[in-house]
């Protein structure tokens, strides 16, 4: 007999987080596959026109109560101080502002020290700094338009405007002296190191000319970018993060990884809502700039039980904590140990996953093939979970405590 699905245990309805998607840059950086353009004509107006519409709209769909706000892009830092008050204050007006913490992402050859007091004033308290390197020879691959000595600046006036920095990292570049890198970012007092390995996505200047990231150079950035920093006092929270301490976190981006609402605004902007009192969570991520600005929406996504679970899977593994069993299974409806168990046996076999308890987590060597470890959680679901084609059963018959 097909047992029956238990109703998901939704998470509360009240939406705590935004993001904000800023598509303006100087210029385009040659790995760059987000939606970015440079500004030109009345494009920043019109923006900032319909920033406000849609935030108007979001409040009235939905009970927001901001714990955190990111300006992502893009480069926002790139929007002048009259540009950045007007869209402060749409948010403000309409959505709020985050009770906890306030990110704004900096491009360093936009910072000075009056800018740098000025979005303080406006309510940011954490700035994120493309960083990327600071080796010249490093950047000018990367094709970025600041040197070494520009990024130093930046990230010296934001602390002394009273920020706290998180700076970011990009590995794996072939030459990179990564260890300078790490030294001298600690230097200038940042609390938080995103570190990410050069990606060439296709479509990118870089896919064009056929660059290429040596598989050894991906390994090696990975492995000592978490021997340089931990040896440092950072804890690595995430797999591509880490922390000075608890406080240093990013606590928007924790909103991500362990499956929590946020909206979604700006052209490109994406989102995960609670849908209405009866309906399914959903995804909608927003049109490029021109369809946006003429009130287009994305799609809907709605959410399936097995797909609040695969979404977990590849989201909380990310995470030093990894996941708990029990809630993820209360969220989903789907009873992940039971459905999943020979998938989590044989991760834990090749030394990918460990469990402790309740709580499954990725090993070291794991988040190094973290794709290869949900591909086949997919590829269980694919064939019906049970190895053979048919649709897959296994659901909460009983609530878990």
């Amino acid at each position: 007999m097909t047992v029956a699905p238990l109703p998901p245990v939704k998470p509360p309805a009240t939406i705590r987080h935004a993001y904000v998607h800023v598509p303006f840059c100087p210029s385009i950086c040659p790995y760059c596959d987000f939606h970015v353009l440079e500004r030109r004509g009345d494009l920043v107006e019109r923006y900032l026109a319909r920033i406000g519409q849609e935030a108007e709209t979001l409040a009235k769909q939905y009970d927001i109560q901001l714990d955190t706000l990111y300006l992502g892009g893009g480069t926002p830092s790139f929007l002048r101080e009259g540009e950045m008050e007007a869209l402060v204050a749409s948010l403000r007006r309409w959505l709020g502002w985050g009770r906890l913490e306030n990110t704004l992402e900096v491009n360093p050859g936009t910072v000075s020290p009056g800018r740098a007091a000025h979005w303080r004033g406006l309510g940011f308290d954490r700035a994120s700094v493309g960083v990327q390197s600071l080796d010249d020879a490093t950047l000018r691959f990367l094709g970025r338009q600041h040197d070494a000595q520009a990024a130093r600046e930046a990230v010296t006036q934001l602390v002394q405007a009273g920020f706290r920095v998180s700076g970011d990292l990009i590995t794996a570049v072939a030459g990179q002296p990564l260890e300078s890198d790490i030294a001298g970012l600690l230097s200038l007092g940042v609390e938080h190191v995103s570190a990410y390995t050069l990606t060439i996505e296709p479509g990118t200047p870089f896919a064009r000319r056929g660059v290429v990231v040596r598989e050894e150079d991906e390994e090696r950035g990975f492995q000592q970018t978490e021997a340089l920093l931990t040896a440092a006092g950072f804890e690595r929270y995430e797999i591509s993060n880490y922390a000075s301490g608890l406080a240093a976190q990013s606590r928007h981006n924790r909103a991500y990884w362990t499956g929590e609402y946020f909206l979604g605004l700006g052209p490109g902007g994406a989102g995960s809502y609670p849908g209405n009192v009866d309906g399914q969570p959903f995804r909608r991520t927003n049109p490029h700039l021109h369809q946006w600005l003429a009130g287009e929406q994305g799609e809907a996504e709605m959410l399936e039980p097995l797909d609040v679970v695969t979404d977990a899977l590849f989201m909380n593994l990310r995470l030093r904590q990894g996941l708990h069993l029990p809630t993820l299974s209360r969220r989903s409806g789907v009873d992940v140990a039971a459905h999943y168990a020979p998938v989590i046996a044989e991760q834990i076999r090749l030394g990918l996953l460990a469990q402790a308890g309740e709580h499954l987590r990725a090993t070291p060597q794991g988040w190094w093939l973290l794709n290869r470890v949900v591909t086949a959680f997919l590829e269980f679901d694919e064939v019906g979970g049970t190895g053979e084609s048919g649709p897959v059963t296994t659901r909460l018959s009983v609530p878990l405590t």
